[in-house]
C-alpha cells in the first residue's frame, strides 16, 4: 500500500500537481493515531476549566488550572495531547502559576482528523485575547515551530521551554518524504497548495516557518532541553536555535530519555520550573 501511494504521488506531481498537492497535503496534516488519556493523567485532566473553540469549523478543547496572574502556555507535539505534559502542569500549579492548555484539532479531546500551523496559531491567538499576555510557554515537538511562528505575530511570552523541539519546516518536510519514498516534484507540490491555500495573503510566509528566522522577533529568554536518543528530532533542531539566540537561549542536552519519555523525567521538569522562576537573564 504504502509503495502504491508513493509511485501514484510521484507520478501525479508530474502530470497533475495540483492534485498531487492536495493529495500530500491531507498526509502531511493528519496525526497518526489519537493517543488516549492515561490514568496517571486523568486526576490532574479533571481538575481543570473545560474550554471551547471552534477553529474552521472544527472544536477545540481547551484547559485551565488556577486563576491567577499571567498565564503559562502549555503546548503538545504531534500525534500527543495536552495531558501528555502533566509532568511539567503540576508543579507549575505549584509554584502558583495559571496553565493553560488545548488539544490540536485531530488530537485529545478535539475534533477533526488534522491539524495545521495556522490552526494552531489562531488557537493561541484566542488564548492569548481571552488570557493576556503569557509569563511562559513550554512547548514540545512540532509545539515548538508553532510557538515560535506565533509568538512572530506580537503575542508576548517572557520565556520558552521548548523540548525535543522541531526548528523548521523544512526539517518536517524532509522526514514527509523520506517516510513516503516522494520525490521532490511531491514537495513542490505540497509547498504551492500550502502557499496558496493556507497562507494566500502572507506570500512572505515560509521564513517565518523557521524558529531561527529572526530572533529580534521573539525577544524571548529560552531553555532548550534535547535528548541525544531523540528518533523524532534530530538534535541539530535545537542546538540551531541555541545559536540563532545566541546569549537568550541554553541548552540542556540529554541521553537516554528519546523523544517522549523526556516529558516524564523529573530532573527535566525541576530545570523548566526553576528557569521559569528565574527573572534575570539566562547564561548560555
Amino acid at each position: 500500500m504504502s509503495s502504491l501511494m508513493s509511485t501514484t504521488l510521484n507520478l501525479a506531481a508530474r502530470i497533475a500537481p495540483g492534485l498531487a498537492g492536495r493529495a500530500a497535503f491531507a498526509l502531511f496534516v493528519r496525526p497518526i493515531g489519537r493517543p488516549r488519556l492515561r490514568s496517571d493523567e486523568a486526576g490532574l485532566m479533571a481538575e481543570a476549566v473545560i474550554g471551547r473553540l471552534t477553529v474552521d469549523g472544527i472544536p477545540v478543547t481547551t484547559y485551565r488550572w488556577g486563576d491567577g496572574g499571567r498565564p503559562v502556555l502549555v503546548v503538545h507535539g504531534w500525534t500527543s495531547r495536552a495531558s501528555r505534559l502533566a509532568g511539567f502542569i503540576e508543579p507549575l500549579r505549584a509554584h502558583g502559576h495559571t496553565v493553560v492548555s488545548f488539544d490540536a484539532p485531530g488530537h485529545g479531546e478535539s475534533g477533526g482528523r488534522a491539524t495545521t500551523i495556522r490552526r494552531q496559531r489562531e488557537i493561541i491567538r484566542r488564548l492569548h485575547a481571552e488570557h493576556g499576555d503569557f509569563s511562559a510557554v513550554v512547548a514540545h515537538s512540532f509545539g515548538v515551530l508553532a510557538t515560535f511562528f506565533t509568538l512572530r505575530d506580537g503575542i508576548r511570552a517572557d520565556r520558552i521551554v521548548a523540548v525535543g523541539g522541531v526548528a523548521d519546516f523544512d526539517y518536517l518536510l524532509a522526514g514527509f518524504r523520506r517516510t513516503l519514498h516522494v520525490g521532490p516534484g511531491v514537495e513542490r507540490a505540497l509547498r504551492t497548495y500550502v502557499q496558496d491555500h493556507l497562507f494566500p495573503d502572507e506570500p512572505d510566509v515560509w521564513p517565518r516557518f523557521d524558529a531561527r528566522h529572526r530572533p529580534d522577533q521573539v525577544p524571548a529568554q529560552i531553555l532548550l532541553v534535547h535528548d541525544l536518543d531523540d528518533d523524532v528530532a534530530a538534535l541539530d533542531q535545537s542546538r540551531g536555535i541555541a545559536s540563532a539566540y545566541g546569549d537568550r537561549a541554553r541548552l540542556i542536552e540529554t541521553k537516554g530519555l528519546g523523544h517522549r519519555r523526556i516529558l516524564a523525567d523529573p530532573e527535566v521538569i525541576a530545570a523548566a520550573v526553576e528557569f521559569l522562576a528565574e527573572s534575570a537573564p539566562v547564561a548560555r
